[in-house]
């Protein structure tokens, strides 16, 4: 059983967990390194969750990151270059603490102020609650670095509003504060100098539950209403350009539309990896039928281990986070090189196997 004041961390304190009277937090711990997320904090932070949440004295579960920048950028990428074995282990670890978010009992809340991108979103948008800040910054930007957004992304971005969720894959267009709220990705919306106060507000409750979590976010909520939906403009074309099933009706419905927008778009998705955007396509449309996190999380996983073993991941992490020269040599160069057959390759059952799991 949990006690007050109990507290573990991660090797080098990269992730620190601890009661503080009916409240377990996890503090993600590399504020250098925007909070990115590496397989020595998901080791720590999984099987401590696992134990929370069948904890009586702990009624509520809070993620958080260190420091003013960031709730987690992402997963450590970087550290899986040149190292196969790692990227074996990577992606099931983390997809297994994803899934452990979207299925916890425990309600949970994740305060997703300042950079919330890749492994940051698997980390926050599956729980119950979602706090965005006016810091807040959104994106799935795995289609430039070689990958697919991965981390439930095929699960949750398809039930987005319209074709937000494939706008969003596809481009890596980046969102903030409100907005992040207007889509649905975070369940409330607060000022970032309240986020301390709330924090504190749930560890001096006496009892916590479900209700009283949400009548507390609520009231800070409700000291921020009203704003604008930045992307309401453009809905309508987003609707209708991102509505296509493959890249070329995509890319000639952004042509049809012709539009500034739609050619900054247009020049955008041109720039990422051909073999990225035509399996981001497929793996949404077949999220969007999945009929759980579990579900669509294997076929990610599926899709991540054949990534690793083409050279487009690589070059993305190369050209983006390594030399940042931002001139990757894509292979195949070209959306029309890469076949029916190659993207089929992605969806496959891996030589490790399927990673199979729970669904409540």
């Amino acid at each position: 059983m949990s006690t007050s004041g109990q507290r573990f961390a991660a090797a080098n304190d990269e992730a620190i967990l601890e009661v503080r009277n009916k409240v377990g937090l996890i503090t993600l711990n590399r504020p250098k390194a925007l909070n990115v997320l590496s397989l020595n904090m998901i080791n720590t932070i999984y099987p401590i969750m696992m134990e929370w949440d069948k904890d009586p004295n702990v009624q509520v579960i809070v993620m958080k990151g260190a420091g003013e920048k960031a709730f987690c950028a992402g997963g450590d990428v970087k550290s899986l270059v040149g190292n196969r074995p790692l990227s074996r282990e990577f992606f099931p670890t983390e997809y297994r603490l994803n899934n452990l978010i979207g299925i916890l009992k425990t309600p949970y809340v994740a305060f997703i102020d300042g950079i919330t991108m890749g492994g940051g979103i698997g980390l926050s948008v599956h729980g119950r609650y979602r706090v965005a800040t006016e810091r807040t910054l959104f994106a799935m930007p795995e289609t430039a670095l070689g990958l697919h957004p991965d981390v439930g992304g095929s699960y949750f971005l398809p039930r987005l509003e319209g074709n937000l969720g494939m706008y969003f894959a596809l481009t890596g267009q980046r969102m903030k504060g409100r907005d992040v709220y207007f889509t649905g990705i975070a369940t409330h919306y607060v000022g970032s100098q309240d986020i301390n106060e709330l924090e504190s507000k749930l560890i001096n409750q006496p009892s916590i539950t479900n209700d009283v979590v949400q009548e507390i976010l609520d009231q800070y909520h409700k000291k921020h209403e009203g704003g604008e939906f930045s992307f309401a403009q453009h809905m309508d074309k987003i609707n209708e350009c991102f509505k296509g099933e493959t890249i070329e009706e995509i890319f000639t419905l952004l042509e049809k539309d012709g539009s500034e927008w739609a050619m900054k778009c247009l020049n955008h998705c041109r720039k990422m990896s051909p073999s990225s955007m035509k399996v981001t396509i497929r793996a949404l449309q077949e999220g969007a039928k999945a009929p759980s996190l579990a579900d669509a999380l294997l076929t990610e996983n599926r899709i991540c281990q054949r990534m690793m073993e083409t050279k487009d991941f690589y070059e993305g992490v190369r050209a983006i986070l390594i030399d940042r020269d931002n001139n990757p040599k894509w292979d195949p160069a070209t959306f029309e090189e890469v076949t029916d057959e190659m993207v089929d390759a992605h969806f496959q059952p891996t030589s490790d196997g399927d990673v199979i799991l729970p669904k409540q």
